[in-house]
């Protein structure tokens, strides 16, 4: 399958599944989309790409809140957290992303917004065509957690009712940044 067929599938399955998948040229875009949803503070912990790119200043300009650093004592207040994603699966919609370090962890579970920056090369069709990548993640931090997003936090184990973030976030916006880094491995 094209890189072009498996990025289509992946935004047809992501947006079923409850995802916002939005795509853009440059982070510049990205950086605009943010600013005007992320409604209040943000949590952005360090990852490659947003400091390759300069994102926490590039949000500040745009008018964000922006939280760094220590996100543990304002995680709670924080309206949106924004990381990367190493990579993602086609036929589910998933992002997976490294979140070993507690800050990661933060702004993927707690606030009410999760913005992903994903660079659309790193889309793979399936969890078997993932195995290479995962091995390789095995192979350089074996002690490594690698989590799988797919969709907006949701459980129905209260009532059997579709809640929507109990769990988490209640939306997932996943931004397709062409560019912003096609090596799987990036954290």
């Amino acid at each position: 399958m094209s890189q072009d067929a498996l990025r289509q599938q992946f935004v047809q399955v992501a947006g079923r599944i409850g995802a916002e998948v939005v795509a853009f040229s440059d982070i510049a875009g990205a950086v605009a989309y943010i600013a005007e949803r992320a409604g209040g503070p943000l949590l952005l912990p360090p990852f490659a790409s947003s400091q390759r790119e300069d994102l926490g200043e590039k949000l500040r300009l745009a008018g964000c809140q922006v939280i760094e650093g220590d996100l543990r004592p304002q995680a709670a207040s924080a309206a949106a957290g924004v990381t990367g994603a190493n990579f993602a699966l086609a036929d589910t919609g998933s992002v997976v992303l490294e979140s070993t370090a507690e800050a990661i962890r933060l702004a993927t579970t707690l606030p009410e917004r999760h913005f992903v920056l994903l660079d659309p090369a790193t889309i793979v069709a399936d969890g078997l065509a993932a195995v290479p990548i995962l091995r390789r993640f095995h192979q350089l931090a074996p002690r490594n957690y690698l989590a799988y997003i797919s969709g907006p936090s949701r459980t129905a184990d209260i009532e059997r009712v579709l809640t929507i973030g109990v769990h988490g976030p209640c939306e997932l916006h996943i931004l397709l940044v062409e560019g912003i880094s096609g090596d799987f491995f990036e954290m």
